[in-house]
């Protein structure tokens, strides 16, 4: 296990936030009933990693975007679901403001 790895807690703590069980994303993303609680446990505890298929798959049962998972820190997590959420044009305008701070 790769202490470095976000993955399996930014997982653990997006499927506790859904309030569904290990078995329940697993059956819910395409996995067999009898492997799926084992198979999403390995996932969390980093003993596996998910391939990006599955992951992608997660992320959508989640509500959470893909590159939440690579969050390194909750701050980090926290602002990828907020801009997430935001409209096209919100997204633009709110790289072009961090652009022009950055650029003083």
């Amino acid at each position: 296990m790769q202490k470095d790895n976000p993955i399996p807690a930014r997982l653990k703590e997006a499927r506790k936030k859904a309030k569904i069980t290990q078995k329940e994303l697993g059956m819910r993303i395409g996995m067999e009933q009898s492997s799926a609680s084992g198979r999403m446990n390995h996932y969390e505890k980093g003993r596996h990693i998910p391939d990006i298929s599955t992951l992608r798959r997660m992320a959508e049962e989640l509500n959470v975007p893909l590159h939440y998972f690579f969050c390194e820190d909750e701050i980090s997590a926290e602002l990828v679901c907020a801009v997430d959420k935001l409209s096209d044009e919100d997204k633009l305008a709110l790289m072009n403001q961090l652009k022009a701070q950055h650029n003083k």
